[in-house]
């Protein structure tokens, strides 16, 4: 990927809008997902079945087929003393059974996972059917939609894909925009992707003027959080604190202990601690804020963990757990 104009960058991030407008609308969620746990896809999911019994290429002499979601399937028929062997070439996977009906049932349940994954990279992209492709081939505005994709483990390898082309001077404008995003639901597992490269900041954000903008969104982001699904606004503090060049991050987390948000105001106390880690010149004007919001903070369990966190960056402990919320349990 060559290096892009900033009229290109902002143009990508203007199609991203644009984009996720058309998905929200055509959604009856707003609300934030609450997305399950990354599960890495691995295809095929085991080694080939045939093998282990030593089915030879003549054994393949019959055929038959399957259908799922509107398409049909050629399934590859080989019948031996150890039972009776599927597999279909197209998707990649052959499964052994006692029968053809019961080796055809067990190859439909058996590539559900991929059906799955499949579709959900589709739905993503606003395409019909099953994405048939691979994600290294997606175009830029693909791979960034497909970080609200509802599989995260897709989302991930678009991350990755995006990640590869840091230096392009492409994403920056359009990971803003998703930082930004208060719309689409599956909008914390894609903000979750976007911190996770700015954990490499300057690999997207190549002046000092980008650096602040994307330290801003950060800080946006735990400002009128109203969750923490994927522990996202927690990340955001992390980044903040422990990542980005103590000059931003630190005062910008310093600002957020006034936010509205209690979600945004606990990410705040944590990012502080790997702040000074990181700084240690910020030490006594992060005990002084952390000990006026001991004082000062609306929420009882907060102003206790502020008052342990300042302790704890003064005598250079272990910080204490984070607090959790009642409706978080």
């Amino acid at each position: 990927m060559t290096t892009a104009t900033p009229e290109a960058a902002y143009a990508l991030a203007n199609d991203l809008r644009r984009s996720l407008d058309r998905a929200v609308a055509s959604m009856d969620l707003s609300e934030p997902c609450k997305p399950g746990h990354r599960v890495a896809f691995h295809w095929p999911p085991h080694h080939p079945v045939s093998y282990e019994f030593h089915v030879t290429a003549s054994d393949w002499k019959e055929t038959t087929s399957f259908e799922a979601y509107g398409e049909t399937f050629l399934v590859q028929v080989a019948k031996t003393e150890h039972g009776v062997f599927g597999r279909s070439e197209e998707l990649w996977h052959e499964v052994r059974a006692s029968s053809v009906e019961a080796m055809l049932e067990k190859l439909r349940e058996e590539v559900e996972p991929l059906f799955a994954r499949q579709r959900a990279i589709a739905r993503s992209l606003g395409v019909p059917g099953r994405f048939k492709g691979h994600i290294r081939d997606l175009s830029p505005l693909d791979l960034l939609n497909l970080l609200f994709c509802d599989d995260r483990d897709a989302g991930h390898d678009a991350m990755t894909e995006i990640e590869t082309h840091a230096s392009s001077g492409l994403f920056l404008p359009s990971l803003l925009e998703i930082l930004h995003d208060r719309s689409h639901p599956m909008r914390r597992s894609a903000q979750w992707s976007v911190l996770d490269l700015f954990e490499d900041l300057p690999s997207f954000a190549s002046t000092p003027e980008e650096e602040a903008r994307a330290v801003k969104a950060m800080a946006d982001l735990l400002w009128d959080a109203e969750d923490d699904h994927c522990r996202t606004v927690y990340k955001a503090g992390v980044v903040l604190g422990g990542h980005v060049s103590g000059k931003l991050g630190g005062p910008a987390l310093l600002g957020t202990l006034g936010a509205p948000s209690r979600i945004g105001r606990r990410a705040a106390m944590h990012g502080l601690y790997h702040a000074v880690e990181w700084n240690p010149d910020l030490k006594d004007v992060v005990v002084w804020a952390l000990s006026g919001a001991a004082n000062n903070d609306p929420e009882p369990v907060l102003r206790r963990y502020a008052n342990d966190m300042a302790h704890d960056i003064a005598t250079g402990a272990d910080h204490v757990p984070d607090p959790v919320f009642a409706e978080e349990m």
